[in-house]
């Protein structure tokens, strides 16, 4: 993988752990790191995050190789993850910070974005509106280390064998029937 043409993108689709954990499955994914945008407060931490007062996002950076993997492929991997028609949630996960979220960081990269979402929208696979919001990012803070690959250090945590797994084992047949998952994890 080429580190020097590397691009980022931040995106937030209910709890990062659940985001987070497959990410990294694709392949021209460098890495992926938990974290929060979209608020007012520096350097927040989890528990801030959680009581809905600093209005950020939970969100996962990605770094990846654009000549293996496509912005337009991560934007589908982003809204086959969550629900986009949920305001401010995602399964029992309730409150703003699990927002459906894409940052972008430019013009071209919102247009792109918003290109991806209407043609998600339009797929129907989802009844009803999307509310994700398309947002300039600001500022990216990485949250604790504790949750970075959480899901990959817990396995058998109750909330990670309940909801994270089965999601990691259906994104896994969806995106490895597709052949964009890395030879290892297929």
């Amino acid at each position: 993988m080429d580190k020097q043409n590397l691009e980022y993108i931040t995106f937030g689709g209910g709890c990062f752990w659940c985001v987070d954990s497959v990410l990294d499955l694709l392949k021209g994914v460098e890495s992926t790191t938990s974290g929060y945008a979209g608020g007012h407060k520096a350097n927040p931490t989890y528990e801030e995050v959680c009581t809905g007062e600093t209005g950020h996002a939970e969100v996962v950076q990605m770094a990846y190789d654009p000549k293996i993997i496509t912005y337009e492929q991560l934007m589908d991997a982003f809204f086959f993850l969550h629900d986009p028609t949920q305001l401010n949630r995602q399964g029992a996960d309730i409150g703003t910070q699990y927002r459906s979220v894409i940052f972008y960081k430019d013009n071209a990269e919102k247009a792109k974005a918003e290109a991806a979402m209407k043609q998600s929208e339009a797929s129907g696979k989802y009844s009803g509106k999307y509310v994700t919001e398309i947002t300039k990012l600001e500022k990216f803070w990485p949250a604790e280390q504790y949750h970075q690959g959480y899901y990959e250090a817990n396995p058998t945590q109750p909330f990670c064998s309940a909801v994270v797994g089965p999601k990691v084992a259906k994104f896994k047949k969806h995106f490895g029937e597709l052949g964009m998952l890395r030879p290892e994890v297929s």
